[in-house]
């Protein structure tokens, strides 16, 4: 159970200015843990908390444009480890009640510079359950970070109990300060699409009457979509009409289709680019195939499951994923692409269309925006309280 810190003393809620939140990530782009806070942000009372957003990148994100029409903030740096830039950013824009961190290791650092800005609350976030890059250099720096987010972090959330684990070891998730917090999706609006968008989509990328496999997801080494094609490449030899259905954008995307067209398998291929209507797309597919290395979580299979869709994933998913809907099955990455070919081919005509049965298993796993919003509203809130 978590607890917070206790009261005070309390304060007329009318007099209170609204919380000042500021978030550290990369990029606002589309991917899991940014979608999750803009689902969250959409939503907020903005009379009582705003977001502002530090980006690491120097060019314009997918969500800038909206966090700048909903009344946020996105601050640019460059130095990723300049703690006395962040202090000084802080400074600048706040000053903020709290600090919320998004950054992997790179925790350590926007936390530190909270501590040195006076922030009272300091949040790491662990979204992932796995670091890629494995040298000596890497190893110590790692460790060192790992260190500095024990030292320096008020509060800890991670998005799976692997992933909090992996960031902040073993005492940290089992102690008062730290909280699981699920990812928060509007279910809604992929358990209930229009039927005539779905059928436009499908004459867009002319998946009428095929049976169609999806992934949704960056095209990068962990996403495993090497992998996803040569499973698909066997899976034809059993459904010859079947069609690979791939949205989003990434380093590897010409490297993939250069594959594509070297397997001959252009015409049976689909490459949407980044999309903003998922919940038809996703309404549009069959199955829906994750093979992912490592993830936090992936945020895509809950939004998968609230479109009814049968889900095929790597072992390296997080159980907290499963909504037990009966929609997922899990497969070794050792296992040849033949046998989850052969596993596919059981999920023709195994869609869930029943909106209810997964609006209660969302709110059952504590995975609606309301209950994320209130989860997260709880641990701001005290800096309304008294040190």
């Amino acid at each position: 159970m978590y607890s917070i810190r206790p009261a005070c003393g309390e304060r007329d809620m009318k007099q209170r200015k609204p919380l000042r939140i500021l978030h550290v990530v990369g990029a606002m782009n589309r991917a899991g843990t940014e979608t999750m806070l803009m689902n969250v942000f959409r939503q907020i009372d903005r009379s009582r908390m705003m977001f502002d957003f530090v980006s690491y990148s120097n060019e314009e994100a997918d969500y800038d444009k909206e966090i700048e029409a909903l009344g946020g903030r996105v601050i640019r740096l460059s130095k990723t480890y300049g703690i006395m830039d962040l202090v000084h950013t802080m400074k600048t824009y706040g000053p903020y009640d709290v600090v919320h961190a998004h950054t992997l290791f790179h925790c350590g650092i926007a936390n530190a510079a909270a501590k040195i800005a006076g922030v009272n609350i300091r949040i790491a976030h662990a979204h992932t359950t796995d670091d890629d890059r494995q040298t000596v250099i890497r190893k110590l720096y790692t460790g060192s970070m790992k260190r500095l987010i024990r030292a320096t972090s008020t509060d800890f959330m991670a998005c799976s109990s692997h992933a909090g684990g992996f960031l902040f070891g073993k005492r940290v998730i089992s102690g008062h300060r730290y909280r699981y917090l699920p990812n928060a999706i509007p279910y809604e609006q992929y358990t209930h699409v229009n039927e005539e968008a779905v059928k436009q989509v499908k004459r867009e990328f002319g998946l009428e009457k095929r049976f169609v496999v999806g992934h949704v997801g960056r095209m990068i080494e962990p996403k495993n979509h090497r992998f996803l094609l040569k499973v698909f490449k066997e899976l034809r030899k059993k459904e010859p009409g079947a069609v690979l259905l791939l949205v989003g954008d990434g380093d590897l995307r010409r490297e993939l289709e250069r594959e594509v067209r070297e397997e001959n398998l252009t015409g049976h291929v689909r490459f949407t680019g980044l999309r903003n209507d998922i919940p038809v797309l996703l309404h549009a597919m069959d199955v829906f195939v994750f093979p992912s290395i490592y993830e936090g979580l992936g945020l895509v299979l809950l939004e998968a499951q609230a479109s009814g869709l049968p889900c095929i994933v790597s072992e390296a998913i997080q159980p907290e994923a499963d909504l037990n809907l009966g929609l997922m099955s899990r497969r070794s990455l050792h296992e040849a692409p033949a046998k989850w070919a052969e596993k596919i081919t059981t999920c023709i005509g195994k869609k869930k269309p029943d909106p209810d049965e997964i609006g209660e298993a969302f709110l059952h796993n504590d995975y609606s925006v309301d209950q994320g919003i209130a989860a997260l509203s709880e641990i701001y809130e005290q800096s309304w309280r008294c040190p």
